[in-house]
C-alpha cells in the first residue's frame, strides 16, 4: 500500500498518461474522460467525511476515480461496485486497482449501466455518476431508489463542462422534493444531490 505522497505522485502521473492518450483521439469515444485530480481528491474527501460503506460508481473508464474512491474506502472500510460496458477498459481499470492493492475494495462488473440499476436492489450511500450523459434521464428513477434515506449522496461530473447536456437531467431532479442539489465548481463541475432535512 502506498503513503499519501505516493498515492499523489502515482496518480499525477496516471492522469498526464490518459490525459495525453485523450489529446491524440479525435473520436470521443474513444478518449477516457477521467475526472479531473482536484474532482477525485474532493470525492475521496467526502466518502471519508461521510464514512460510506456501500459506494457505487456508474462509468469506471480506466478506472482512475475508481483508484480514488477506494483510496477512501480503505479508510471506512466500504466496498465499492463499479460499472463499465467496455471490458478492455474494465481490464486496465483492474491492473491499476492490482497495482496499488485496492482489488479486495472494487467488484468490477462489466455491463450496461441501465440493467445493473434496474435490476438492483441495494442500497447506497455513495453514487458517482460520469457516464454517457444521453441516459441519465433513464437513470434516475433508479438513482434516486437505490440511494440510502436520509443519508445517500449522488455526486455528478461534468455539469459546468457540459451543462447543456445535462440541463435536462438536473431539471427532473428539481422536480423531486426529497432532494436538494448544489454545484460544486471544482474540475469540469460536479453536481451533489442530497436528501433535504425533512425526508
Amino acid at each position: 500500500m502506498l503513503n499519501p505522497d505516493e498515492f499523489e505522485k502515482f496518480m499525477h502521473e496516471l492522469y498526464e498518461k490518459f490525459h495525453m492518450h485523450d489529446l491524440k483521439q479525435t473520436d470521443r469515444l474513444q478518449r477516457y474522460r477521467n475526472i479531473e485530480p482536484e474532482s477525485g481528491r474532493f470525492l475521496s474527501m467526502l466518502i471519508c467525511a461521510q464514512q460510506a460503506k456501500d459506494i457505487l460508481e456508474i462509468g469506471t473508464s480506466t478506472g482512475y476515480s475508481t483508484l480514488w474512491l477506494a483510496e477512501a474506502a480503505q479508510h471506512t472500510q466500504a466496498v465499492i461496485i463499479t460499472l463499465e460496458i467496455d471490458k478492455a477498459r474494465v481490464t486496465q481499470a483492474k491492473h491499476y486497482a492490482n497495482t496499488l492493492g485496492f482489488e479486495h475494495l472494487i467488484d468490477f462488473k462489466v455491463m450496461d449501466a441501465q440493467q445493473y440499476l434496474e435490476a438492483s436492489q441495494q442500497q447506497f450511500d455513495f453514487i458517482l455518476l460520469d457516464a454517457e450523459r444521453d441516459a441519465y434521464l433513464g437513470y434516475w428513477k433508479h438513482l434516486a431508489r437505490l440511494l440510502k434515506p436520509k443519508c445517500g449522496m449522488l455526486v455528478v461530473d461534468n455539469v459546468i463542462s457540459h451543462a447543456a447536456e445535462v440541463e435536462e437531467f438536473i431539471h427532473l431532479i428539481q422536480q423531486d422534493q426529497r432532494f436538494i442539489i448544489s454545484t460544486v465548481p471544482i474540475g469540469a463541475g460536479l453536481l451533489m444531490v442530497g436528501y433535504r432535512e425533512s425526508h
